[in-house]
């Protein structure tokens, strides 16, 4: 029962023959090493086996029976969505569940279920639905040149919410951003202050984080800006809103480079690194 949970939550084809498939690719052939290992260990017998075509089975086929299985959980997972959005007892907390799910299963649609984005559409409207942004009446976008070529300021040794605020500032707000740190914005009055405990500036508001402060003060409407945001509250306050686990692993790499030593500009840069990374990786994700 162990190995069979496993094998269908890495998505695997069972074929006729007690054979289990799985497209060919470096994750995927260690995945099923390792569920091999574990079988000999039980007693049992396992081979893994690279497959260049089945003569029964064309490739063709088997593309359409994995986007079949994948379209089967999308389709389960919109019935529960519709659910929610009609007010049937639904809730953020049950939306982070919901997400979660989704993320579960696009790491194992292999070839691209087109019912992923009708999903992905629910998703937004149940966000739009349980976490309202606020009125845009009578607050204007900040931008222009009050806050191009500045200084940024906070404070030492960042973390996962502020190394993605500094690549938020200098990709969509100030493309010459220079960075500082102190204690006490204070330290550098003419600087723009951002995640200080004192000074204003930009930080936490609300249920926010800092970047989705930033996001919001600058009506910043990229789709995977939007979607960075909820990864970064969920490993910055911890809450599960979103049900993003993504950022849990970059923060514990930005612990890690503090905890060798490395210097604020470095782990700044580093972190920032990190989150370009991340938006990338999103844009190859929703790619059809």
């Amino acid at each position: 029962m162990e190995i069979w949970r496993k094998l269908k939550r890495y998505g695997a084809l069972a074929l006729p023959s007690s054979g289990y498939l799985l497209p060919h690719s470096p994750e995927n052939q260690e995945r099923l090493e390792w569920l091999a290992a574990a079988i000999r260990k039980y007693k049992g017998r396992a081979s893994v086996i690279q497959v260049q075509s089945i003569d029964d089975l064309p490739s063709e086929q088997l593309r359409a029976m994995l986007v079949d299985a994948r379209s089967r959980d999308y389709e389960a997972l919109m019935k529960e969505l519709k659910k929610c959005l009609s007010g049937a007892g639904g809730s953020s907390g049950q939306l982070a569940r919901y997400r979660k799910r989704f993320q579960e299963i696009v790491a194992i649609d292999f070839f691209h279920s087109p019912l992923r984005g009708r999903v992905e559409a629910l998703l937004a409207r149940a966000d739009n639905q349980f976490s309202p942004e606020p009125p845009a009446a009578g607050r204007a976008a900040r931008g222009g040149k009050q806050y191009a070529n500045r200084i940024w300021i906070t404070r030492p040794r960042p973390g996962i919410d502020r190394v993605s605020s500094a690549w938020l500032i200098r990709r969509f707000i100030d493309a010459k951003a220079r960075f500082a740190f102190a204690e006490n914005p204070k330290a550098s009055p003419e600087a723009v202050p951002f995640d200080m405990f004192q000074g204003g500036g930009f930080g936490h508001r609300g249920e926010d984080c800092t970047f989705q402060t930033l996001q919001k003060e600058f009506a910043i409407r990229d789709a995977r800006v939007s979607a960075v945001a909820q990864i970064i509250h969920d490993a910055d306050l911890g809450d599960q809103k979103f049900g993003r686990e993504e950022g849990i692993g970059l923060e514990r790499v930005l612990i890690g480079w503090a905890q060798q030593g490395v210097g604020d500009e470095e782990l700044l840069e580093r972190g920032m690194q990190l989150i370009e990374g991340l938006y990338h990786s999103l844009r190859a994700e929703r790619a059809p």
